[in-house]
């Protein structure tokens, strides 16, 4: 294989350079290659192989999913008033954080390294300019699909906002460090850096960046928030919040709108603006039939396919394998989708859908919210996790609460979050609804998920204004407004109690359910108006 032209390795590089940020004796430094030349390196390096149609194929060992518990800021004065200090934001000392940042440079050193300078935030008045450093070339191309790439006479004067250093295969000494194991993803926000060590799970650089902008941008007056986005041919746009797996990729993957982006999007005064310039979307039982955007994907070269067991004879993917993870994962620019946004805008959104997958199996399928109600589904962040997608879990489901619909992303407090969708929502006058793509007819184990048609059709009709209007009946335990009526769905899916065989199951399995909601919102009670909390669910006798 040839070697690169040294005009190659730097030709992209930044006056600002890794000198001046304290790298010393590497043995080669890569500026910003292109996707062709990263896979060079990268299969140079043995780190992964071709899937068939061109993808690159990568696994990440240990950790296939990220490490919340191994997340820490560090305790500074500038930063530490602001940050909601919990088990998920875990405090770091100033003098721990330097000794390991000294430890990954002393690392570094004989590696050669890889740097992409990128930007976070398709509005130019508030992207983020990142770089990251890895010694990895596909962790390198993860980045470049992952983040907005800049014009290339914006690379020679390139500054950086913010600096993750990658050190996958270098490991933490928790003995030493005082931390709980020997991986650790750790944030300084006062020096604009980020440690990732001890994980090859690409997903890290991916959530060190939105979680740095969770922290920064609402001190500019926009609201980050862990969702999905298009935009309709009126201009309507829409957002679609979510826990992993409950549809916001596949959902705003719709061939008749625009797509703005799939996970990651700021609001501000002027509207809404993808934080990134690619998709990282999960690939367990992606089918054609179902998702054809996603689905082509996986077969283009420049995608990277991350822990997707692979044909070793033919080198076809089988997307229903979860032997290695149910977390497998692609990659890949957002201009890979064919109707997407080229400016990653949008204006304010007509409508808010919360998305939950109800393994109990009895909210409905949709409702429409109140915007009190709107605020306590945002601060409760609701879905349920089922055997298979983690390690640990058994046969029932597992109700999972997490606030702003990703509170391991959110470093200040919830409700500062939830205060601003208020706030855009009431000055908007933005409809907002429930959508459930959890189970029907049973809960997980007995019943059966909802069907993706009756759910497209549902969300089809909230975006075309259909729904709006339609007369609604206020469900019994939830105290949701449910529709009566939406045309391509049978009237009984619509009312999750009739499609169970067992009412009596039914309604002990809701009761349990409004228990869980009760007990779990306490702790946002002082935080909100007694309109927020008359609106909430509340226990059933």
């Amino acid at each position: 294989m040839p070697k690169d032209a040294p005009e190659t390795a730097v030709a992209l590089a930044s006056s600002f350079g890794l000198k001046q940020q304290g790298f010393r004796n590497l043995s080669g430094e890569f500026w910003n290659l292109s996707v062709p030349v990263l896979y060079e390196h990268a299969i140079r390096n043995g780190e992964g192989f071709l899937g068939a149609g061109g993808s690159f194929v990568a696994y990440t060992g240990a950790f296939t999913g990220r490490t919340p518990k191994d997340k820490y800021t560090v305790d500074e004065p500038s930063t530490s008033k602001d940050i909601d200090w919990n088990e998920i934001n875990q405090k770091l000392p100033e003098a721990t954080f330097d000794q390991l940042h000294r430890r990954v440079l002393s690392w570094y050193q004989g590696h050669k390294l890889y740097v992409h300078d990128l930007r976070a935030g398709a509005d130019p008045a508030f992207g983020l300019k990142v770089r990251v450093v890895t010694p990895s070339a596909w962790h390198a191309l993860f980045a470049r699909n992952m983040f907005i790439r800049p014009k290339r006479e914006e690379l020679r004067d390139f500054t950086p906002d913010f600096t993750i250093l990658h050190a996958p295969k270098l490991f933490a000494m928790h003995e030493i460090d005082g931390i709980r194991s020997d991986t650790i993803v750790a944030v300084n926000f006062a020096r604009k850096l980020v440690l990732i060590l001890g994980t090859e799970y690409a997903g890290e650089i991916k959530k060190s960046v939105f979680g740095y902008l969770n922290y920064v941008l609402p001190g500019r007056d926009v609201l980050p928030m862990h969702c999905s986005a298009n935009v309709g041919p009126r201009g309507d746009a829409a957002i679609f919040f979510g826990l992993s797996g409950t549809g916001k990729t596949t959902l705003s993957a719709d061939s008749s709108r625009t797509l703005i982006g799939d996970d990651e999007h700021g609001w501000s005064q002027k509207g809404l603006f993808n934080f990134e310039g690619g998709c990282y979307a999960k690939c367990i039982n992606l089918s054609k039939q179902a998702e054809p955007e996603i689905y082509d994907t996986v077969f283009r070269f420049g995608t990277v396919l991350e822990n997707v067991v692979i044909d070793p004879a033919t080198r076809m993917p089988d997307l229903d394998d979860g032997s290695l993870t149910e977390n497998t994962r692609a990659c890949y620019p957002v201009d890979f989708i064919p109707n997407m946004s080229p400016t990653g805008l949008a204006p304010h959104p007509e409508n808010v859908i919360m998305l939950t997958a109800d393994a109990f199996g009895v909210l409905p399928p949709i409702a429409k919210l109140t915007p009190e109600q709107a605020m306590y589904h945002f601060l409760s962040g609701y879905t349920a996790r089922v055997a298979g997608t983690e390690k640990g879990l058994g046969k029932e489901p597992q109700a999972t609460f997490s606030t702003c619909f990703g509170a391991v992303f959110m470093p200040r407090h919830p409700t500062v979050y939830a205060k601003m969708l208020g706030e855009r929502i009431a000055k908007h006058k933005a409809t907002c609804w429930l959508v459930n793509t959890g189970w029907s007819g049973g809960a997980y184990g007995i019943g059966s998920r909802m069907k993706i048609a009756h759910t497209r059709a549902l969300v089809r009709a909230v975006l075309a204004g259909t729904l709006k209007s339609v007369p609604t009946r206020q469900e019994a335990f939830f105290g949701l407004q449910v529709p009566e009526s939406c045309g391509e769905v049978p009237a009984e899916v619509l009312n999750p109690r009739n499609t169970w065989a067992d009412k009596g199951a039914y309604d002990q399995t809701a009761r349990g359910l409004t228990k869980r909601f009760e007990t779990n919102f306490k702790q946002y009670e002082p935080y909100v108006g007694n309109d927020v909390k008359a609106a909430g669910i509340h226990a059933a006798a």
